[in-house]
């Protein structure tokens, strides 16, 4: 391990220029100035919190020195520093996202989505198809929960190995130069505590990709030391058996001061070479820094750091010290630096109030409007007093807030609800028409708007051979994967055993022999990062299948797939896009852990992503062509018991595409409208005979995908002909039914149509025993299927169906 502090006092690395020197100086106080300014607009009520990069401002600005075009960062809130120094953060850009401004040209990281503090570039045009991603300087969407930048770093630094190791990648000019790209990821040193990190760290090392890792160490994770963190109290010093040797791969590792300036520089020259041209993960353990403001707008740091801490903070904040040195090498007076802060506090200040003009100019231009149509409503009203009195309120606010406007207005169509006047027409249509801007400045692009939508990728059915073969369903996608990869140089497949065998169900058997360890990979068992791998890749325009074994171990990645690739779309407003397509396989095996269907936990938190349940290979196959075509990220969760189960091959094995949002009438029937998916298709179709012989003729509709869920509305169509229906699944009781129910029942309006309750059929509130019987008693068998739908009949007519 290379203390970079200890060698730059003896030995300048180079000769550091005067202006760069001062340009440096004034961007670190502009960044400061934004820091503490941005404090008190949060304490003045003018935005709701802030969290501030204040006293990391002078590593971040050598870093930002070596960061090139066509580099990607994966960092978190305090980076503003660095935003800047790559101008890829104005100082009124920064107080826009501190407002909420809902703006993407005010705010182009998240228009005004996101707190403050968390930065992202725009990959994408308006029509959502890439930038030249070479030709700018990029930054991944951060995302608060600690450590979880980490994943996505890893797979932004494997994204430049596979461009330069994999010659099919090279006439992909607009997404890297022969690798030569590093992936910069920044984290604070309490944050290295999390098991993401150390995940990423290792994986990294394994994997030998371009990637420096800047820690920025100031001591303290909110108010608890580092003795409680790390061992040691210190993070580089229990990683130094990462330390690469003349015999083993591993990691360069630098230690240095955050207030030293030539080792600063040093260490980042250092490390962006040996990442960029010799593919080392390189870690910058960056010590001694400060936090002047504590952690966030939420305390203060004087509770819990002592009096000698906080003097010592004063004295060597990097600032301070960086204008110690520019006095100390004869660059400039003091005299000269102090103007220079001056301007700088002048500058931001202008900058942050032209942030407010434009923020709350937008809302008071809708309040006037408001006020103004309130007042007409008024004169015509009998509630006059009362409407005049809500007009008043609205004038007299300080600094008003979008809700403050919809909401009177809503309460004053509460006040003219009975009586039919124009100006009530007038007030309505204008609250209407609000709604509709804010539905799209607060709630759009959750999924793709472009042309790329899965919605608007156009099925293609599939066709057989008069001969078509039988063959075991995993045949059909190892058919699919061989077609995919010959086709397709973008696309490539990893996870734990999908290399050299193939996956544990052979679907991918021989492929790595035939396209090779790059395309196909194996991976050691770290679920987080195997989608980390996943998303930062497709961040880079690859389009990856990241492969979790069993469905119970995406236990380990729901975070990054819920906070990170899930709303990746929507907190960027449409400025990125992750097409990972995450695949696994569930239900029906045996035993606690290996036989989980926790569809409604997905549901729930991976909003944003598109969830896939084919009930064969076939259908997961054409699900897969369809997915490729689509620029939005998707589970897809196959069949365990399916793999072995005999389906014809199709014809078109690469072309044909299973239409998303679209279920399929699997068994038309008259008397009851059965929905499910997966591999409760089978044990459905199967009751469906035995229940025939007793008389009752079902309908069975196989949703085929949970999100989008029948976008069409079959299953209302369905229920309008057998007025009865049943929602049966694997999941817990309340879970993925109870949603489907919803869907059907209160958003389609099949209620009005029911002669009977609707009803669920489950599996048992834990999970499944072990063995073949844990697996009846625990999940819905053919005989629970036959009996609750027996049942629902015997309530509608007792005398032709007696009770069993």
């Amino acid at each position: 391990m290379t203390n970079v502090a200890t060698i730059s006092k003896n030995k300048r690395s180079k000769v550091l220029d005067k202006e760069q020197l001062l340009n440096d100086y004034r961007l670190g106080w502009e960044s400061r100035h934004a820091s503490l300014m941005g404090r008190k607009e949060v304490f003045m009520g003018k935005a709701k919190f802030g969290i501030f990069g204040d006293g990391k401002e002078l590593a971040q600005i050598a870093m930002a020195r070596h960061f090139k075009d066509g580099d990607f960062r994966a960092g978190y809130y305090r980076d503003q520093t660095f935003m800047m120094a790559i101008d890829q953060l104005t100082i009124k850009e920064y107080f826009a996202q501190l407002y909420a401004h809902t703006s993407v040209e005010a705010d182009p990281a998240s228009a005004g989505r996101l707190m403050n503090g968390h930065f992202a570039t725009r990959s994408l045009n308006n029509d959502g198809t890439w930038k030249n991603l070479t030709e700018m300087k990029n930054s991944s969407a951060d995302i608060s929960p600690t450590a979880g930048q980490m994943p996505k770093l890893l797979g932004l630094a494997y994204a430049s190995k596979l461009f330069r190791q994999n010659p099919g990648l090279k006439e992909l000019s607009q997404f890297s130069k022969n690798g030569n790209e590093v992936a910069w990821g920044t984290i604070g040193n309490a944050s290295t505590s999390e098991g993401m990190f150390f995940e990423a760290v290792n994986a990294a090392g394994v994997l030998q990709v371009p990637m420096v890792i800047s820690i920025w160490d100031d001591g303290y994770g909110i108010s608890v030391p580092n003795e409680y963190h790390t061992t040691k109290g210190s993070i580089s010093e229990i990683l130094k058996g990462l330390q690469r040797n003349d015999d083993q791969r591993g990691y360069e590792i630098f230690v240095v001061k955050g207030w030293d300036y030539e080792a600063l520089d040093r260490a980042y020259e250092n490390a962006a070479r040996i990442a960029r041209e010799e593919h080392v993960p390189v870690m910058i353990h960056v010590v001694e820094m400060t936090q002047p403001q504590g952690h966030s707008t939420s305390g203060s740091h004087e509770r819990y750091k002592s009096k000698e801490r906080l003097e010592w903070e004063k004295e060597y904040d990097c600032l301070l010290q960086f204008k110690k040195y520019i006095i100390d090498s004869g660059i400039a007076s003091e005299e000269d630096l102090d103007q220079i802060e001056q301007d700088a506090k002048a500058f931001v200040k202008k900058e942050k109030d032209a942030a407010w003009t434009a923020f709350s100019g937008e809302i008071k231009n809708e309040l006037k409007e408001a006020v103004h149509l309130l007042k007409q409503a008024a004169e015509q009203s009998s509630f006059k007093q009362d409407l005049e009195a809500l007009a008043e309120d609205l004038t007299k606010l300080i600094n008003p807030i979008r809700k403050d406007v919809i909401s009177t207005v809503r309460r004053a169509l509460w006040l003219l609800r009975k009586e039919n006047i124009s100006a009530k027409t007038v007030l309505k249509n204008w609250y209407l028409q609000q709604q509709e801007i804010n539905e799209d400045r607060y709630s759009s692009h959750l999924y793709s708007q472009s042309d790329f939508s899965s919605e608007k990728i156009s099925p293609v059915p599939v066709e057989y051979e008069a001969d078509a073969p039988l063959v075991d369903g995993r045949e059909v996608l190892q058919a699919c994967f061989d077609n995919l990869l010959a086709t397709d140089p973008r696309f490539l497949a990893f996870g734990e055993d999908v290399g050299k065998i193939g996956d544990v169900n052979q679907a991918f058997a021989g492929l790595q022999a035939k396209h090779g360890e790059l395309r196909v990979t194996d991976t050691s068992i770290r679920e987080v990062t195997i989608i980390g791998q996943g998303i930062g890749t497709a961040l880079r325009g690859l389009r990856p299948m990241a492969e979790i074994q069993y469905l119970d171990y995406i236990h380990y990645a729901l975070m990054t797939l819920s906070d990170d690739l899930a709303c990746l779309q929507y907190r960027t407003k449409g400025g990125q896009k992750a097409p990972l397509i995450v695949r696994t396989r569930g239900h029906r095996l045996e035993g606690v852990w290996h036989a989980g269907s926790p569809i409604g936990m997905l549901l729930h938190s991976l909003r944003g992503m598109l969830i896939c349940v084919p009930r064969n290979m076939t259908q997961a196959a054409g699900m897969y062509n369809t997915l490729m075509q689509a620029d939005e990220p998707a589970l897809v969760i196959e069949c365990l018991n399916g793999y072995r189960l005999k389906e014809k091959m199709p014809a078109n094995i690469g072309e044909f595409r299973v239409p998303l949002g679209q279920p399929e009438v699997i068994k038309e029937g008259k008397d009851l409208t059965v929905v499910t998916y997966g591999s409760m298709c089978r044990i459905v179709e199967d009751a469906a005979k035995d229940l025939a012989d007793m008389g009752i003729d079902i309908e069975i509709i196989d949703v085929q995908t949970l999100l989008p869920f029948d976008v069409n509305h079959i299953i209302l169509e369905s229920v309008k002909k057998t007025n009865r229906v049943l929602f049966a699944d694997e999941d817990v009781p309340g879970g993925a039914s109870a949603y489907m129910m919803q869907k059907v029942v209160e958003e389609q309006g099949a209620y009005y149509f029911l002669d009977a309750e609707p009803a669920t059929l489950a599996g048992k509130a834990h999970r499944p025993a072990y063995s073949s019987d844990g697996d009846y008693f625990s999940k819905p068998s053919i005989e629970d299927v036959v009996e609750k739908i027996y049942g629902m009949m015997h309530e509608a007519d007792p005398i032709k169906f007696p009770e069993l």
